[in-house]
């Protein structure tokens, strides 16, 4: 699965998934952008992909913030001069029930951050993506079609169900331009989200809660968006892959 001369642009790439994936894509040859926050982590990320061969462009910006959103592509394309894959991984993890009185407040900032941003960097990004008949991958979650029991990952839920479908509607449009658009859900993944979230318990005892034997490692997420943005899957478009260690066959 050669990326040579590809040019792969990934959000979220400080961390977890989304760095994974940058180091995965750089073994394949490709050339990447990644975005995040926090730019010590993505200098991290890009060391470790230039030491694979890559070029590596990191672009500080929250993708829930238009004005910084708005220059992710300008700097893309104002330094690889095109764009063949997008992976939209940028997230986070919010707790709040339909009874809490901060829900509004907990909605609004995770549709922006997990959903909006995700329509809004595909909108400006296709025009570039249509040129060289590249692809985009969503990463979305299980929790996109089911609550797991959980009533208050209401917001999550909500904006991985609006991502999946997003990708369907896009799919069917872009499909004529030879440009490709396919869905990743994840179940359990060792990543800081949760951490990040406040979730206290161990990796050990959400395998348990699920009734599964592990949860996922990042570069296991990688290697199937990999996999989805490569020529292997060119007859692969409009579709959603979990990836949950059997998580929604046993809830």
């Amino acid at each position: 699965m050669s990326f040579k001369n590809k040019m792969v642009l990934i959000t979220g790439g400080s961390s977890g998934i989304g760095a994974a994936t940058a180091e995965l894509f750089a073994k394949e040859g490709a050339d990447v952008a990644i975005v995040g926050r926090n730019e010590e982590k993505l200098k991290n990320t890009a060391e470790k992909c230039v030491k694979l061969g890559a070029k590596v462009l990191i672009i500080k910006a929250d993708v829930a913030v238009d004005s910084d959103l708005k220059t992710i592509i300008p700097k893309t394309i104002d330094r690889f001069n095109k764009l063949d894959v997008l992976v939209n991984n940028a997230g986070i993890l919010t707790a709040a029930t339909i009874e809490d009185e901060n829900l509004m407040g907990t909605f609004d900032k995770t549709i922006n951050t997990n959903l909006r941003s995700t329509v809004y960097l595909t909108n400006l990004a296709v025009p570039y993506l249509i040129k060289t008949k590249g692809n985009i991958i969503n990463i979305s979650s299980i929790l996109g079609v089911s609550t797991l029991g959980k009533p208050e990952r209401l917001s999550y839920c909500v904006s991985k169900a609006g991502m999946d479908h997003f990708t369907r509607s896009a799919a069917l449009q872009l499909t004529s331009s030879g440009v490709r658009v396919n869905t990743v859900s994840p179940g359990s993944t060792r990543t800081d989200i949760a951490t990040n979230a406040g979730v206290q318990s161990s990796w050990e005892d959400t395998a348990k809660r699920f009734n599964i034997e592990r949860v996922s490692e990042p570069e296991e997420i990688g290697d199937l968006i990999v996999f989805l943005a490569s020529d292997k899957a060119r007859s692969i478009t409009g579709s959603n892959f979990y990836i949950d260690n059997g998580t929604l066959l046993k809830n």
